[in-house]
C-alpha cells in the first residue's frame, strides 16, 4: 500500500480535489493517506470530504488525520505541502506597511516585500518539514504548492537531499489561454516554457510544427478584447517578444514598469477582464473572505448526496503515479539550475520541463532564456537567491539588500526610505522570526 501524507490538509478544497485526482489511478486507489494540519477544525473538515470520496467511489484507500507530522512521515512515499505560516492577520502587514511607502501590492505572496518577509517567516518551517522526510521517508518525493514557490524551494534544495520540485497553475493555465486566442482545442498546441516561477517565458508555441508566436503577436496587437484580458502581460509580450506565465496582476508587481505611477495602475491594472488585472490587494482580500465562509463551504460540500470523482487539471497525482511506476509525466516543476538554462544564476531556482517516472524528477536543459527576457529575470532570481541567504544566516542586512534591489521598490523608495520600510516590516514581525537575533538596520 502507498501512503502519501498532506501537510497544510486543512485547505479544504485543495485537499479534497488532490486526493479526489489521486483515487482516479488504478495504482493509488487503495493508498494509506495521512492528513496533517495544525487547525484541529479544519483538519476534521479534510477527513471527512477524503472519506465521502473514498466512500462514493468504493476505494481500498483510508484516511488517518493528526496535527503532528512525524507520526504520519516514516515510510511515506509522497508528501504534498500546502502550509501557510501566519494568518490572513499576519499577511496583510506585508501588504499594509509597504503601502505606507508607496508600494501597492497586487498579490504579495511570491516576490518584492511582501514575499520576501512571507519566505522569511515559511523557510524555516519548510526546511524543518524536508529535515523530518530525510529522516523519516528519505526515498519519499516532496511536492510544494506553497508560495513564494522559489524562494521556499531554493531554501529546501540548498540545505537538504530530498527530491522535491514546487507545482504551479501557471505554465498550463496560460497555455490554455493562448490555445483558446489562437483558435486551438485544448492539448493540441506544442510549447516548451522555461525561467523562474510566474516569471517563466514560453520558448516555443507551435501547432503542427508551425510556429504560433507571429500569429499571437497579431491577434494580441489587433483585438481589443484579448488585448483587454491580459493587459500587463500583452504590453510585456508586445515589447519582449515572449510570453510569460501568470496574471497580469502578479507580473505587474514583479517589475517596473506597472505600478510605479496612480496613472499607470489605473490603465494597466485595473480595466483588463482577466482574472486578476492587478487591483491592490486583491488576493489578500480573497484569503479574508474565505475565511468568514469557507466552514460554510465545507459544510455544503459534505452534504451532497454525490460529489464530483472525475480527474481535475493539477500534475500532483500524474507525477505521483509517475512515481509509483505508473505512467512516465511531463510538466513544469521548480529544481535547482545544474546546467538547465544557461543564462540565469547557478544554483537558482528555475521552472523547467521536468520528467517524472520511477526514477523521481529528471529535468529537461533547456539552454537560454530569450535575451530580452534573461535581464529581469536573472536579477529576480538573484534576489531571491540572497533573501534565502539572509533568512537561513538570520541577516536581516543582506534582507534589506535584497529588497532594494527589488524593481518596484526600487522604481518607488529611495535606498534610505527601503531601509526604513524593511525595518518597520521586520519589527511587525518579530515573533515570527526567531533566527533573526538582531535586526540593526
Amino acid at each position: 500500500m502507498a501512503k502519501f501524507v498532506f501537510i497544510g490538509a486543512g485547505s479544504f478544497g485543495f485537499t479534497r480535489n488532490l486526493v479526489r485526482d489521486l483515487l482516479t489511478f488504478d495504482n493509488l486507489s487503495d493508498a494509506e493517506i495521512a492528513l496533517v494540519d495544525i487547525n484541529k477544525q479544519r483538519l476534521t473538515f479534510a477527513r471527512r470530504a477524503c472519506e465521502k470520496l473514498i466512500a462514493q467511489g468504493g476505494y481500498r484507500a483510508k484516511v488517518t488525520a493528526t496535527t503532528q507530522r512525524r507520526d504520519v512521515l516514516k515510510g511515506a512515499d509522497a508528501v504534498c505541502v500546502t502550509i501557510l505560516r501566519g494568518a490572513t492577520s499576519v499577511w496583510q502587514h506585508d501588504i499594509l506597511i509597504p503601502k505606507k511607502y508607496g508600494i501597492d501590492t497586487n498579490v504579495g505572496d511570491t516576490r518584492g516585500p511582501s514575499g520576501i518577509f512571507r519566505a522569511l517567516r515559511t523557510i524555516p518551517e519548510m526546511v524543518d518539514i524536508a529535515r523530518d522526510m530525510e529522516q523519516l521517508c528519505p526515498r519519499a518525493i516532496m511536492l510544494n504548492y506553497t508560495n513564494p514557490m522559489a524562494m521556499l524551494c531554493h531554501a529546501m534544495q540548498s540545505q537538504t537531499d530530498i527530491q522535491l520540485t514546487g507545482l504551479c497553475h501557471s505554465v498550463q493555465g496560460t497555455a490554455a489561454m493562448l490555445e483558446g486566442w489562437l483558435g486551438l482545442k485544448p492539448g493540441q498546441m506544442d510549447y516548451q516554457c522555461a525561467g523562474i516561477n510566474h516569471m517563466a517565458w514560453y520558448l516555443k508555441l507551435e501547432h503542427k510544427g508551425k510556429d504560433l508566436y507571429p500569429k499571437l503577436k497579431k491577434i494580441v496587437a489587433s483585438d481589443k478584447a484579448i488585448y483587454n484580458h491580459e493587459q500587463v502581460r500583452n504590453e510585456m509580450f508586445l515589447a519582449l517578444g515572449s510570453y510569460v506565465t501568470e496574471s497580469s496582476g502578479h507580473n505587474s508587481e514583479y517589475n517596473w514598469w506597472f505600478r510605479k505611477r496612480p496613472d499607470l495602475i489605473k490603465k494597466y491594472c485595473t480595466q483588463g477582464t482577466g482574472w486578476n488585472p492587478g487591483h491592490y490587494a486583491y488576493i489578500l482580500k480573497q484569503y479574508q473572505q474565505r475565511d468568514k465562509s469557507w466552514q460554510a463551504s465545507a459544510k455544503e460540500w459534505l452534504a451532497q448526496d454525490k460529489v464530483p470523482l472525475g480527474r481535475g487539471h493539477e500534475y500532483a497525482a500524474s507525477i505521483i503515479s509517475a512515481y509509483m511506476g505508473g505512467d512516465i509525466f511531463e510538466f513544469n516543476g521548480n529544481l535547482c539550475n545544474d546546467g538547465l538554462i544557461d543564462n540565469l544564476p547557478s544554483g537558482a531556482c528555475v521552472e523547467v520541463p521536468v520528467v517524472a517516472s520511477r526514477k523521481g524528477f529528471q529535468a529537461i536543459r533547456v539552454g537560454h532564456i530569450p535575451t530580452a527576457c534573461a535581464p529581469l529575470t536573472g536579477l529576480t532570481a538573484q534576489i531571491e537567491m540572497m533573501a534565502v541567504e539572509g533568512c537561513l544566516r538570520g541577516d536581516a542586512e543582506l534582507v534589506y539588500q535584497a529588497i532594494a534591489h527589488d524593481p518596484l521598490t526600487a522604481a518607488k523608495l529611495s535606498l534610505q526610505e527601503a531601509r526604513q520600510m524593511t525595518k518597520e516590516m521586520f519589527r511587525k514581525n518579530k515573533k515570527w522570526l526567531p533566527q533573526f537575533k538582531e535586526v540593526n538596520l
